[in-house]
């Protein structure tokens, strides 16, 4: 244990200027107050509206505390890196930010999962509607979120504190798991097979998600009505999740297999996609799109605007 206090992981990803990391911070630290901001205005419109409980939009708002969790997490390291010359973390920081960041990626697959679930009973088999989404049923599958999320993630820094490590320089800007594996000493297997097994049952999720969309839009085409619910609900959620998609896998396979001295401007910028990009996309797009959501918050925002005056 006296070991491992003492060790510090240089982060590479940061070869910048300190005029350019001035820049990125103050680009960044506005991304994280908007970010912030839409997150925590949709919620509170969500949960004071009663109205506005639905599966739907109580799957919307799971998402949205996600993408804050992640945010809070990921945004004030960033700020410390781009503050200073020298961008490192504390062996024990790097566990515990690689532990919430797979949280986050984890919690973010499986909520966009529910959400597929629920629109394809929602529009597939619309009166079995209510009588399968039930209140029960929702809070059953927010735990199972998160219970999942927390244990995969749980489970691989487990695997990867008990690797003894014979390097310390992790070639991304923040820490990751497979980062921190390459640096190990001795065979990492197991961590190679939990990581693929991560993968495919992740991928597994996609083409459930897929699939269930296959048959919303087989449906949706035979009447007005279901093509309007399906462009105002699962358009933005396809477009989230195809976003997500390709730039987390991008991200994993090519840290397992591509050379790590090239592309550095690409991988650093797929890398941050999917940590910044969906929690700051994610509540503008159902914001915008779903009508009664976005009627609510422009009525709580002028509330607020006339309390002000």
């Amino acid at each position: 244990m006296e070991n491992s206090i003492k060790i510090l992981f240089v982060l590479q990803g940061l070869n910048e200027t300190m005029s350019s990391k001035r820049t990125y911070f103050v680009v960044t630290f506005l991304a994280y107050l908007f970010t912030i901001s839409v997150n925590l205005t949709l919620i509170a419109t969500i949960i004071l509206e009663k109205t506005l409980h639905e599966p739907m939009l109580i799957f919307l708002c799971n998402l949205c505390v996600n993408g804050i969790f992640g945010a809070s997490t990921f945004y004030p390291k960033i700020f410390v890196d781009l503050s200073s010359d020298l961008s490192v973390i504390s062996y024990e920081a790097c566990l515990a930010q690689i532990f919430v960041i797979y949280s986050y990626v984890f919690c973010e697959f499986t909520t966009l999962t529910v959400m597929a679930y629920d629109r394809y009973i929602a529009i597939c088999k619309p009166l079995n509607y209510h009588s399968i989404i039930t209140p029960r049923k929702i809070v059953k599958l927010l735990l199972f979120t998160w219970l999942l999320s927390m244990s995969e993630s749980a489970l691989a820094v487990a695997l990867i504190a008990r690797l003894p490590l014979c390097r310390f320089n992790i070639d991304k800007i923040y820490c990751a798991a497979w980062a921190v594996v390459k640096l190990s000493c001795v065979d990492t297997t197991i961590n190679n097979v939990y990581g693929t097994t991560l993968m495919f049952f992740h991928i597994s999720q996609a083409v459930l998600i897929m699939i269930s969309y296959v048959n919303i839009i087989k449906v949706s085409v035979r009447s007005p009505e279901d093509r309007s619910k399906f462009m105002q609900t699962c358009l933005p959620h396809l477009i989230t999740l195809t976003s997500f998609l390709i730039a987390f896998f991008f991200d994993i396979l090519y840290a397992r297999y591509g050379p790590t001295s090239r592309l550095l401007g690409l991988r650093n910028f797929m890398s941050l996609e999917y940590l910044i990009v969906p929690p700051l996309l994610n509540p503008l797009i159902y914001g915008l799109r779903l009508n009664q959501v976005r009627r609510r918050i422009f009525r709580f925002c002028s509330k607020k605007i006339r309390a002000l005056k």
